[in-house]
């Protein structure tokens, strides 16, 4: 069985807006290591747009630097599932789900292989409710951002986790991972 891990960038007070934290070289490249670990991402709609307008080749000549190649290449390689019910086609090496999403994330964590990985806000959230998530990895910068979206709004119920392991970036941010508690 494959297991699902999730990876989201978050402020010290909770924000996971994406253009309130600085990208650099050592984030970039942690972010294709997790690639490097699933068979197949995972994404919303509004994750998957923001992904292929940024890494869908071709880009623009000196529209990104030079060390954000790698990830370029790992995101543009890997197989992804959107789950959206208003996009008409995903056509990135992606297929739409459409199904409901435990039935379908169940399936998908049914085949064999190395796991599967999913990125954003909402989906994620989904996801945690269903109780499908087996790893959370929370990269947690060292700023205030002071505004939202912020991580997990809305959740149910209280989630235990187990920290499983820890790695400091050259930024100071540290990426925790956990396990639920079953």
């Amino acid at each position: 069985m494959r297991p699902l891990r999730y990876s989201i960038n978050v402020t010290l007070d909770g924000c996971c807006d994406h253009r309130a934290i600085p990208a650099d070289e050592d984030l970039h490249r942690h972010a294709a290591e997790n690639i490097d670990r699933a068979d197949a991402l995972l994404f919303g709609r509004v994750t998957y747009e923001m992904m292929e307008a940024a890494f869908r080749p071709p880009a623009r000549t000196g529209a990104r630097p030079d060390w954000m190649d790698p990830f370029a290449r790992a995101i543009d390689a890997a197989k992804k599932y959107v789950v959206s019910s208003t996009l008409d086609r995903a056509d990135w090496n992606a297929e739409l789900v459409r199904t409901d999403l435990g039935t379908a994330v169940q399936q998908l964590k049914r085949e064999s292989g190395k796991g599967l990985f999913v990125g954003g806000v909402k989906l994620p959230l989904a996801l945690a409710e269903l109780g499908l998530i087996d790893e959370y990895e929370f990269v947690v910068h060292p700023m205030v951002a002071g505004h939202g979206p912020t991580l997990f709004a809305g959740l149910s119920k209280r989630m235990d986790l187990k920290l499983v392991s820890r790695l400091e970036l050259a930024s100071g941010a540290v990426a925790m991972r956990y396990e639920p508690r079953r």
